[in-house]
């Protein structure tokens, strides 16, 4: 016992001699609008220790020396050397960006990768950024310049744009706002018009392609786009926002911040408003946005942040696509938009957008030791709206023109004959497909540092989901009722404005996930190796097709829960050759459960898939990176195999017709290969001068064939099968081949000008499923050629930038032109004889004011 005395009292003789040794220096990353920069490095001046910044910008590092030097850096921003002593122990850093650095977009999960540290492929863009580029463009479209990335704005509405990543879509890329996943819980889908606002409070974008070094539970495919909106600012202010541009687009807001008050708190709050009537005939357009939030440090160790933030709109669209003669020969040519018409004077759409998504969440994080530190996001997501389109009997009605066939739909014409039609009800009407939704969800990550080299990195990732799915009747056009017998639990088939038809489910899923990564670093090598396991659980809920009254239809209008595992296993390393060079490699294998509508199939609860098959995907990346003081560069390698995926496919019975019954296969067991590469560099001649640019070559084709597709209408009947022939087919949707050049000049400090030219060549169409389809098992399907491929196309973007004092207020003017030189191409195809296609926009412009005070 002596001995133990002994030992124990020298044992902690040296703990406390170390950790009397030891200065701990805290601090805050911020760029120069005070906006925090998570993932910045920080490291001691000629050693190995370092540590990087959270995610809001704040550190922790304990050195073993009372003074020294930190050496700051972080992607887009100039590396700063700060002093620090026993008395200098609590800074606040600012950086200031350098145009020479790499302006990728590339996006993470849970946490920013850091530059010649992280073992994937990244690009990150700042606000400043977004402000300068954004103009009247989609959100997704700022990307269009990241190598691997093909964004459109698909038919041009408000909010519809989409986006590919190396010719994965949007069900395959994960997005997060603020580490939170925003993709649908059933189909995986992103749906951008929700965060049309979100341009306003993002404080920093960063994309990781390929699988990345995401923290979350069984990762995407394609990669991950992590978007930041501001936190509350720690300086008092705000300021005001308006725009204007083509087709009658305007915009005003304001954000206004008290700054950090003398009881911790602060608070940020933002709105603005966006109205406009649409490059496209017939898409006019209103959207809100708000955001608050709340900032409070308890103390030293805990700090707590609650953020809610939301974009309600409504806008007209453009769903069906038409021929390339039908769209010359129009009267608006590329605007022209048979999806509208005109009802007592006023625009009404057939395919319209209503939908408000708001997103709440409460971050609590918990510095437990110097070396420990638990971070937990709480939040709840409410959705509700839908899509519109039509129904009835006689949807003829709809291609009754005011003119020829290129003129708005006359449904001043349909509202008579609903009239007459008194008691008998109309004859062709407008609904609308809701999808409302409630989740919930927690995301809590534990980090600790084993070793000085040696981090442990583990987490959890639960989400509760209901999804309520309907249409509902939204414009009787003149008629008294509308009658639909498809509830066997309904009343009256007579129906009235606000009633449910068609169909009426729920889709509840549930969703556990386990992470745990270790990462090892030392001065010249990054390495880590991460698993995840995931369990997800489906459940159907049916409240017209299955009688209510019966204890028999009670029992099978709510389905078991069916439960599907998935898991994850990945590592990555980084090696700095010498402060030029690096290079990085990093491989993954992954089975991820398949989709809500591959387990009911048949959109009822008697055709259920139990056993459905996981998406399987190996994913293999080498990379090589320069970094000067006047160049960078980098070089990524990818080979992505994905096996037995599965997802729906929309699709019209006579699409170059307008109204015609839509149509939906599930398509189940597709296999595909992604493979390509990627170069991108950044090149800064003089400190006024910076010029970019990038090319992608992707190599991206389907497997195998499809046998026995099932294929159902609207109300969600199957009414057939078909064969699809697809070996050998090039991925679609998506252009393989891009490129750009971009150049940014500085007047001087606050006067700038950008021009960005980018190229995009092999975009194959989208399968039409009923052109490549065999309806008869009987006779062998005929295997056509290669999908037809759009003429590749090129365009440019400019934008002057002009800072400049309105009496004591910073004041910015920008303004933006898109496609400068109004090039016509064609940017989403539908593949047929005679393709169906969308023209991009032409020549578009903004002019956007911003007052800082």
């Amino acid at each position: 016992m002596k001995n133990f005395k002994n030992l124990l009292f020298v044992a902690l003789f040296f703990v406390t001699a170390t950790v009397l040794g030891q200065t701990k220096v805290t601090g805050k990353v911020v760029d120069d609008t005070n906006q925090p920069l998570p993932g910045a490095s920080v490291v001691v001046k000629g050693t190995t220790n370092g540590t990087s910044t959270d995610f809001d910008g704040k550190f922790i590092l304990n050195t073993k020396s009372n003074s020294g030097v930190l050496v700051v850096s972080f992607i887009g921003f100039e590396a700063k050397e700060v002093s620090f002593s026993s008395s200098k122990k609590n800074l606040t850093i600012k950086l200031v960006e350098d145009a020479g650095s790499l302006d990728e977009i590339v996006i993470t999960a849970t946490s920013f990768a850091i530059d010649r540290k992280t073992p994937v492929a990244v690009s990150t863009i700042k606000a400043a950024d977004i402000e300068r580029k954004l103009g009247s463009q989609e959100f997704p479209e700022i990307l269009k310049s990241t190598p691997g990335v093909y964004a459109t704005k698909s038919g041009g509405g408000f909010g519809d744009g989409r986006i590919n990543m190396r010719g994965f879509n949007s069900e395959n890329v994960a997005v997060m706002i603020n580490g939170v996943p925003v993709n649908d819980m059933e189909n995986g889908r992103v749906y951008w018009s929700n965060w049309a606002g979100l341009s306003d409070v993002t404080s920093a974008m960063q994309v990781q392609r390929g699988l990345g070094a995401a923290k979350v539970a069984v990762p995407s495919i394609g990669g991950t786009i992590n978007i930041l909106s501001k936190t509350s600012d720690m300086s008092k202010g705000g300021n005001i926002i308006a725009s204007t541009g083509n087709n009658g687009f305007q915009k005003y807001g304001f954000t206004l911040s008290t700054g950090l008050m003398d009881s911790g708190l602060a608070a940020t709050v933002s709105f603005s408003k966006t109205s406009g009537e649409g490059y496209v005939d017939g898409t006019q357009f209103e959207g809100y946005n708000y955001f608050l939030n709340l900032t409070k440090e308890i103390n030293e160790n805990h700090k707590i942040s609650f953020t809610t933030f939301g974009s309600p709109q409504r806008h007209g669209q453009r769903q069906n696509r038409s021929t390339v003669e039908t769209i010359r020969n129009a009267q608006s040519g590329i605007r022209f938009n048979p999806d509208w018409g005109y009802k007592n004077g006023q625009v009404t759409s057939i395919e319209d957008n209503f939908y408000h998504k708001s997103q709440t969440s409460l971050n609590h994080y918990w510095t437990i030791s110097d070396v420990t530190s638990l971070s937990t996001a709480a939040y709840v997501s409410y959705g509700k709206g839908g899509g519109g389109g039509t129904a009835g009997s006689n949807r003829d009605l709809f291609n009754v023109r005011v003119g020829g066939s290129d003129q708005p739909v006359d449904f001043d014409n349909i509202v008579e004959i609903n009239k007459e039609n008194g008691a008998l009800g109309s004859e062709a009407i407008l609904r609308a497909s809701r999808n409302d939704h409630e989740w919930f969800g927690v995301l809590s990550t534990f980090k600790t540092e084993l070793t000085d080299n040696l981090d442990l990195i583990a987490g959890l990732d639960w989400r509760t989901y209901t999804g309520s799915h309907f249409r509902e009747v939204t414009d009787l056009l003149g008629g008294q009722y509308f009658f639909d017998d498809s509830n066997v639990n309904g009343t009256s088939s007579a129906l009235q404005v606000g009633d449910k038809m068609g169909y009426h489910n729920d889709g509840n899923v549930g969703w556990l996930g386990f992470f745990g990564q270790l990462e090892y670093g030392t001065e010249n090598f990054d390495s880590f190796i991460s698993t995840s396991v995931q369990r997800s659980t489906y459940q159907r809920v049916d409240y017209f097709q299955y009688d209510l009254s019966t204890e028999a239809g009670r029992d099978i209008a709510t389905t078991d829960k069916v439960s599907l595992n998935g898991y994850s296993i990945k590592g990555g390393a980084n090696y700095r050759i010498d402060d030029v060079q690096n290079v990085f490699v990093n491989i993954g294998y992954f089975e991820r459960p398949a989709n809500f509508d591959s387990v009911f199939q048949g959109f009822n609860n008697t055709t259920v898939n139990e056993n459905a098959e996981n998406e399987k995907i190996f994913s293999l990346e080498l990379g090589y990176g320069v970094r000067s003081d006047k160049f960078a560069a980098n070089v990524n390698l990818y080979r992505t195999q994905w096996n037995d995926r599965s997802f729906s496919r929309g699709i019209s019975a006579d699409p170059t017709v307008s109204g015609s019954e839509d149509f939906t296969a599930n398509l189940l067991g597709v296999n595909a290969l992604h493979q390509g590469v990627e170069f991108d560099f950044t090149y800064k001649p003089s400190d006024k001068l910076s010029l970019s640019g990038m090319v992608s070559l992707g190599d991206w084709t389907n497997d195998n064939d499809l046998i026995d597709v099932p294929i159902f209408d609207e109300n969600q009947n199957q009414r057939g099968t078909l064969d699809l022939l697809v070996a050998g087919l090039k991925v679609s949707d998506a252009a393989q081949t891009t490129a750009a050049l971009g150049m940014l000049y500085k007047f001087w400090d606050k006067t700038s000008i950008t021009v960005d030219y980018n190229y995009f060549a092999d975009l194959y169409a989208q399968i039409n499923i009923l052109d490549r389809a065999d309806f008869d098992p009987s006779t062998p399907a005929v295997r056509g050629g290669d999908t037809w491929k759009a003429p590749s196309y090129n365009t440019f973007d400019a934008s002057l930038r002009h800072g400049f004092n309105l009496g004591e207020f910073d004041t910015t003017v920008t303004v933006r032109v898109n496609n400068l030189f109004d090039t016509e191409y064609i940017a989403d195809a539908l593949d047929a004889s005679d393709p169906l296609v969308w023209f991009g926009f032409g020549r578009t412009f903004s002019l956007d004011l911003k007052i800082k005070f």
